[in-house]
């Protein structure tokens, strides 16, 4: 069965990783009621630059411009399909809206000129 991922990189400032968890957990709770198949939110921990094949690789903190005092995860949640992601994806964003409406003072733990997003039809799998 064909899959769709909607993969994230982040950059969280070091100190706000716990701020970070919390949210990515009401995330997760959200969009696997909605029905997504799995979710993953993974702190980086291994960014060095590698060489692959006589070629060097880019490193993701140089890829997001990631300083020491932060640090870069990759995310990613699956669907069925890319029709199933919308569906979910506008469950999710009403239910996170009524959420936040009365959270004026809420702040963002993550960089978000920093975040790159993606939409990616499932090619190979196992």
């Amino acid at each position: 069965m064909a899959k769709y991922v909607d993969g994230f990189v982040l950059v969280v400032p070091k100190g706000k990783e716990a701020d970070y968890e919390e949210m990515a957990k009401m995330g997760r709770d959200s969009w696997m009621k909605h029905g997504a198949l799995q979710f993953f939110e993974c702190r980086g921990e291994d960014l060095k630059q590698q060489e692959m094949g006589g070629q060097k690789s880019r490193a993701f903190k140089e890829m997001t411009g990631a300083n020491e005092d932060e640090n870069v995860w990759f995310s990613f949640i699956v669907f069925e399909s890319k029709d199933h992601r919308d569906e979910v994806n506008k469950k999710v964003m009403e239910e996170m809206s009524e959420s936040f409406k009365d959270k004026a003072d809420f702040e963002m733990p993550t960089d978000m000129t920093k975040m790159a997003y993606g939409g990616f039809e499932v090619a190979v799998e196992s």
